[in-house]
């Protein structure tokens, strides 16, 4: 049985061979899409678990130090300390296309070109609080990184999820639905053309009868005369 409802002509044939080469070329560019972004988000991963450690290991040697800090200093104090930052952050966020998907850029920017972090003097506040400060300092741009990487990971996973799906229903339905139904007309018109030559041969045979038929009619009439 086909698996489209259609005529079994020779027009439909001609248009569903069409279709079924555009389906292959676009089966076969989706396939090549996918596994560019396979690349592409393996990559991602790779950078998204270095970007990860490093960002771990600068929190963690910022909240040691602070912990630190909050043991040698008074919290009235250690919340005066850090009460008026110096420095204001700002994020720009731009996107940037990797295989039809628009994936964050995050830009990291300081409000002045101070290299200052210390919103305190270094006269009254633990060494402890300096290192904390530094360690929070360097967390920062690792993990807005971080952030970009994941979401560009996610934003990714999901394109390659919906283009393997395109790619499993060219593969599994569509195409092989296109074949059996070709299949099926090809041997519709053989049958169609057997049973119309089975017809031209008893029509043949017919008049060949016929034609004998009457000779033999007329060769009596003669014999007879």
């Amino acid at each position: 049985m086909p698996k489209l409802n259609v005529n079994p002509t020779r027009m439909e044939m001609t248009r569903l061979k069409k279709q079924l080469k555009t389906a292959t070329r676009g089966h076969k560019l989706l396939k090549d899409k996918l596994d560019e972004l396979m690349k592409q988000f393996l990559e991602i991963v790779k950078e998204n678990k270095r970007l990860r450690e490093q960002a771990e290991n600068a929190l963690e040697k910022a909240y040691k130090s602070f912990i630190i800090a909050r043991a040698v200093m008074s919290e009235e104090f250690l919340g005066e300390a850090l009460m008026m930052p110096k420095q204001k952050i700002a994020v720009d966020v731009s996107k940037k296309n990797i295989m039809s998907v628009n994936v964050p850029e995050f830009d990291f920017k300081t409000s002045d070109n101070s290299s200052d972090i210390y919103p305190y003097g270094l006269a009254f506040t633990s060494g402890e609080l300096d290192l904390s400060m530094e360690a929070f300092s360097e967390a920062m741009e690792p993990l807005l990184k971080l952030a970009q990487s994941e979401k560009s990971a996610q934003l990714m996973a999901q394109e390659i999820e919906r283009t393997r799906r395109r790619v499993n229903a060219l593969e599994n339905v569509m195409i092989p639905n296109y074949q059996e139904t070709i299949k099926f007309i090809v041997q519709k018109l053989e049958e169609n053309e057997r049973a119309s030559t089975t017809r031209l041969m008893k029509v043949k045979d017919m008049i060949a009868e016929k034609a004998i038929e009457e000779r033999r009619k007329q060769d009596e009439i003669l014999q007879g005369a």
